[in-house]
């Protein structure tokens, strides 16, 4: 629903904006996008990423361009390319716990990758939660050092019984590119408007901000 303008003014400035358009076909179109992208692991590197601005292409004329890892951005370096094939936690007689497959924040981003069989105890220092929010699964990262883990709800690991767990993250780390994407828009004036967004977040939307 687009929120009624306040001022005549407002009015006039935006009044051709929608003129002509398919509001309800463009809203389907939108959603069946979302669909297709939300369940890539998108992080700020490698491949969910590079699928997510590719399918993105598909509407917008978007320039794709590749920063070789090891490149100095102002005060940062790009970082090594993060790919992952699969993640999950199994109990002691098989079942499997969590699932990367079933949710991409059950990992923690940029995660190394390890095969080991733990103790319950040993594996709950390799697991976060958010005890306040005990149905939620949280998003965390490792971009700068070398770790792993796994995210789960933490009224899902207080349910775990005593015995030995086998975790697997089947990931790499390896020298690659960043992949970033610009549209640029002509209009009538010298004038600019920038939209600046990320869709680097594993499990979440594109977040937009405009200058």
């Amino acid at each position: 629903m687009i929120r009624r303008l306040e001022t005549a003014a407002q009015a006039a400035r935006f009044g051709d904006l929608f003129a002509g358009a398919d509001l309800r076909t463009a809203g389907r179109e939108m959603r069946a996008w979302m669909a297709e992208v939300f369940p890539l692991c998108r992080s700020i590197t490698g491949s969910g990423l590079r699928l997510t601005l590719e399918s993105l292409a598909s509407f917008l004329p978007l320039k794709l361009t590749e920063v070789p890892t090891g490149e100095r951005v102002f005060d940062w370096a790009i970082p090594r390319e993060w790919e992952i094939r699969e993640a999950w936690i199994r109990d002691a007689e098989g079942g499997k716990v969590i699932d990367f497959r079933d949710h991409n924040l059950h990992v923690v981003n940029y995660s190394m990758p390890v095969r080991a069989r733990l103790t319950l105890a040993e594996l709950k220092r390799c697991v976060h939660t958010l005890p306040d929010h005990p149905d939620w699964i949280p998003y965390r990262t490792a971009y700068y050092k070398d770790a792993w883990g796994f995210c789960m709800p933490h009224r899902l690991l207080a349910s775990l019984p005593e015995g030995e767990y086998e975790v697997r993250i089947d990931s790499s780390l390896r020298p690659g590119s960043l992949t970033y994407a610009e549209c640029v828009v002509p209009g009538r004036t010298e004038e600019e408007i920038l939209f600046s967004a990320h869709a680097c977040n594993a499990g979440t939307g594109i977040s937009f901000v405009g200058t």
